[in-house]
């Protein structure tokens, strides 16, 4: 495995360049390519959801997703123009945290451009207040699905192996944030459709609470070096009630309480990306 990591992380450096002041880039196209992306419109919608990332953690889009034009030598003698991007390794971190979390080299690829960027992403969340509520969502969510696959990763390493003991380890944390109700009762609470996500109904500061949950719940299981699908449980459980003890302590709204948005997540941040593709400067994403 690690001669595997080790011949992932030459491939990154393989593509990486050097500009003539000294900074390095990455072009998306070959990005594209060592993240096994074989057709550029499937690569184009991991590009646009980490532009918008881009702009909610305060940066300026084409600062780091520049845009160039490409000739490409085509049959009979003919050109075609093509446009590509020279990607920042912000730019580059963006992209492979919005990408299929299921292919193995999307997963080294965070380790590999999360190195030098993890400032960056904190950033995202201390600009939080600055958003509107619908970034805000998108802000947090994002980051929720990042603090998940570690969730999901400290959980393996603590006994929770199979689908069934990971959705009762799943289970526990919401039990016990929001007063005993589970993930079907949460679902219904909502009024939610059967392949409609929890998460993606939900407003900022219950996104919030959820992610301080998941992280902490993290931190705790590889501090206790957990080591038992039950212990699991109850460190998931323990956690979450203590942040529920907390938000009752401080008379806030309780999770279960709190309103639900009648738009998903993922409706936002498609609305959001055509207000950015419509944006003064375009982005040319659609060549």
């Amino acid at each position: 495995m690690k001669d595997l990591i080790l011949e992932e992380y030459r491939t990154f450096e393989g593509i990486k360049r050097i500009d003539e002041n000294g900074a390095e880039y990455w072009f998306a196209r070959e990005l594209s390519e060592v993240l096994q992306y074989k057709k550029w419109e499937n690569f184009k919608k991991v590009l646009e959801r980490a532009m918008l990332a881009c702009k909610n953690s305060g940066n300026t889009v084409f600062e780091h997703f520049p845009d160039v034009r490409k000739t490409l030598e085509m049959p009979n003698s003919a050109t075609k123009q093509i446009v590509d991007y020279k990607l920042t390794r912000y730019a580059c971190y963006l992209i492979v945290q919005n990408a299929d979390p299921r292919k193995e080299i999307i997963a080294l690829g965070q380790t590999y451009f999360a190195v030098q960027t993890r400032r960056a992403e904190i950033a995202d969340l201390e600009n939080l207040s600055e958003l509107d509520e619908n970034n805000k969502r998108i802000v947090v969510r994002n980051s929720i699905k990042q603090w998940n696959q570690l969730l999901a990763e400290a959980a393996y390493n603590a006994g929770v192996i199979t689908n069934e003991e990971f959705a009762i380890f799943q289970n526990s944390g919401y039990m016990g944030l929001y007063g005993g109700l589970t993930v079907e009762d949460i679902h219904i609470r909502k009024g939610l459709k059967e392949n409609e996500r929890i998460l993606d109904y939900m407003g900022s500061t219950e996104l919030i609470a959820n992610l301080f949950r998941i992280s902490q719940t993290e931190e705790k299981l590889k501090k206790d070096e957990v080591s038992s699908p039950q212990e699991a449980n109850m460190t998931h459980y323990d956690v979450a009630e203590k942040i529920r003890k907390a938000m009752v302590d401080m008379g806030t709204t309780l999770p279960e309480n709190m309103p639900t948005p009648n738009a998903s997540v993922q409706t936002i941040e498609r609305e959001e990306i055509r207000k950015l593709r419509e944006s003064k400067k375009p982005l040319m994403l659609d060549e």
